[in-house]
């Protein structure tokens, strides 16, 4: 396990949080609309938040948006609800995140329970079709959801999705590799047993951060609207399935391997990273090329936290490719 223990706001960074972007300048993205539904959803261990914006029951098929983490929120999905447009859009915080129950039990902590939650949702609301997005921790879920080929699953899109914890390591080593110089070494000094101060080690994550996981601060709107809500990041639940760094995995994920799965993929699966993206471009697009009926796209000027750095083409490309396959 690394020495480098990195502070709750770098951390958040990795999750899709909005607070921890720093002010640099005023940054708007218009009103956040209040939702048409909200619901507490039973599932297995408690019940989740899930809020809803648009026709469930309109000519385009909704699309259901998994965050990351584990343990992060709906909150990184904000700057998507501008797709309601055009269908219902669907954001929900996992159990133990963000405003769902929080047991706080590691048995509830499995990727299977985290998959069930998808299902639970489509017979709350009573979804025979739509799409499935997922991000980083998310594009695990939605991996595993779409490898059981459930019914009216209309498209599959994995954005800089952990595919498999040995492929995201190792981009991690290669981004490392790239950061200058006093950088790296502060990192590397930081895993050390007898490591810098920690606001040493915290300056120097930040700036794998801000080159990786998001170049640009988080809107006005996102910082006020979670402002108003309680601590939305579930640290334990991010550190007892992946571990206390980006770096180096050592919770129940460590030996996570979603590769087996791209061959059961059927739905029409889109994967997307950012130019930036720790899910490196040139490895997702791999994942891609190993899937029958996929495509792949990589949305310029952006890191991992697509919608938030580039929301407006990376809505773009979610609603072109959602357009293709509503009637499928």
């Amino acid at each position: 396990m690394s020495g480098l223990t990195i502070d709750r706001r770098a951390l958040i960074g990795l999750l899709g949080a909005t607070l921890c972007a720093p002010a640099a300048f005023a940054r708007s993205m218009g009103p956040i609309p209040a939702p048409d539904q909200e619901a507490m959803v039973p599932v297995a261990g408690g019940r989740i938040y899930v809020r809803v914006n648009g026709a469930l029951d309109g000519p385009a098929a909704p699309l259901l948006m998994i965050h990351g983490g584990p343990g992060g929120s709906h909150t990184g999905f904000l700057p998507a609800l501008a797709l309601a447009q055009e269908r219902a859009i669907i954001l929900y915080d996992q159990l133990d995140s963000g405003r769902s129950d929080r047991p706080d039990d590691p048995a509830n902590w499995t990727v299977d329970r985290f998959v069930d939650e998808i299902d639970a949702i489509r017979r709350h609301f009573g979804i025979t079709r739509l799409h499935v997005l997922g991000a980083s921790w998310g594009g695990t879920v939605a991996l595993e959801y779409g490898a059981r080929q459930p019914a009216g699953l209309s498209s599959l899109i994995l954005s800089s999705p952990l595919i498999s914890t040995r492929s995201w390591l190792a981009d991690a080593a290669i981004l490392r590799g790239e950061l200058p110089p006093e950088t790296r070494d502060t990192l590397t000094a930081c895993e050390q047993p007898a490591r810098p101060a920690a606001e040493v080690c915290t300056i120097a994550t930040d700036a794998f951060y801000k080159a990786y996981n998001r170049r640009e601060p988080a809107f006005d709107e996102v910082r006020a609207y979670t402002a108003q809500l309680p601590p939305m990041f579930n640290r334990r639940l991010y550190e007892t399935m992946w571990g206390a760094s980006e770096f180096v995995s050592t919770g129940t994920l460590k030996d996570y391997d979603g590769e087996p799965l791209l061959a059961r993929l059927t739905a029409p699966t889109l994967f997307m990273a950012g130019q930036y993206d720790e899910a490196r471009p040139v490895t997702v697009a791999g994942f891609a090329a190993r899937v029958k009926h996929a495509g792949f796209s990589e949305i310029a000027g952006a890191a991992h936290g697509l919608f938030n750095d580039r929301p407006e083409e990376t809505r773009r490309v979610v609603g072109a490719w959602a357009r293709r396959f509503d009637r499928r």
